[in-house]
């Protein structure tokens, strides 16, 4: 399964510290942990002795104990303690199964099956100017690619996200362009009529957006308003759509903003991306089915859909099967 050799988000940085962490990443049980350097690793949620989860255990320095017997892991994944038996030395086949794991943008990222595939660029992380926040995370009873889909779509913004980034006055969507790229895809030249595009918005103004896709469940968006209309000088805005596929229709997303605002507080942020959410949420959530349908006729298309209806066509030229029909 391709989905495997992908790298996904599963945690943020910040919530793992001093214990094991319980996540799910493809439908697979996964434990993190950090040794005594800080280190993240990514284990199979199952002690190989007795099936226990391991994220009920404790971290001993460098190692991670198991709360059922006490047997004790080092990072390598190989068993280095076993309690009941404290002379005896554990075989190299007394191992748990690992998964490589890094952190980027705030986040651990983990890939179940190994592969030279790299983790996703999120291009603005490195730029000084932009001020950085992790938003989320939100766990939707919907697919991974259900909410990619609908971060590309500006058609709903008149009607899910009305008085803040659309009005039903103004739902009309000008031509846009869309062009395959090594990686994905790119919507270019995409415009809204927005009432609020940001909290800092100071009326209604043209907003012009850029759409990235550059990994199956990850997107990227730029959102350049008329200056005239926002009360910070050289404001712009980047936001990254991180999802956890958890399962076919169970889905953990963050947000990654990175803007020109360095007066809000982070509360304030988050809030007002939170607000946008909270409205997508329900409408998501009602989508039948759950599963992004990939056959050009299984739903009803228009030349406002041009981006979904490539992105669609990209998932099935990669072989994506996992939250997909």
């Amino acid at each position: 399964m391709i989905e495997n050799t992908l790298w996904h988000p599963v945690a943020a940085s910040a919530d793992l510290v001093a214990a094991p962490l319980a996540v799910v990443l493809l439908e697979q049980a996964v434990v993190l942990w950090r040794d005594a350097a800080g280190v993240a690793h990514a284990w199979a949620d199952q002690c190989p002795h007795r099936g226990a989860r391991l994220s009920l255990g404790r971290v001993c320095g460098d190692r991670l104990e198991c709360p059922y017997h006490g047997w004790q892991f080092a990072a390598s994944g190989q068993c280095v303690h076993v309690p009941a038996l404290p002379a005896f030395t554990p075989p190299a086949t007394h191992t748990v199964r690992s998964f490589a794991a890094c952190e980027r943008y705030g986040l651990v990222w983990v890939q179940l099956q190994a592969s030279d595939t790299p983790v996703v660029d999120f291009a603005f992380e490195d730029d000084s100017r932009l001020r950085k926040l992790l938003c989320g995370p939100y766990d939707v009873a919907t697919s991974a690619p259900r909410l990619v889909e609908n971060f590309l779509d500006m058609a709903h913004f008149a009607f899910v996200h009305e008085g803040w980034l659309g009005t039903r006055g103004a739902s009309s969507i000008d031509d846009y362009r869309v062009e395959s790229t090594a990686t994905g895809l790119l919507a270019t030249q995409c415009k809204a009529w927005q009432p609020q595009s940001s909290l800092h918005a100071t009326g209604p103004a043209q907003v012009e957006y850029t759409y990235a896709v550059d990994a199956p469940y990850t997107a990227v968006l730029t959102k350049l308003p008329d200056p005239a209309s926002v009360a910070l000088a050289d404001f712009r805005e980047a936001i990254g759509l991180f999802i956890c596929p958890m399962g076919p229709e169970r889905s953990r997303v963050w947000f990654r903003l990175a803007c020109s605002d360095w007066v809000s507080t982070d509360a304030a942020l988050q809030a007002f991306q939170h607000t946008i959410f909270a409205q997508d949420q329900p409408v998501l959530e009602s989508q039948t089915p759950q599963r992004l349908p990939l056959e050009p006729r299984a739903e009803l298309h228009t030349v406002a859909d041009k981006a979904s209806a490539a992105y669609r066509r990209y998932l099935k030229h990669l072989g994506i099967t996992f939250g997909v029909c």
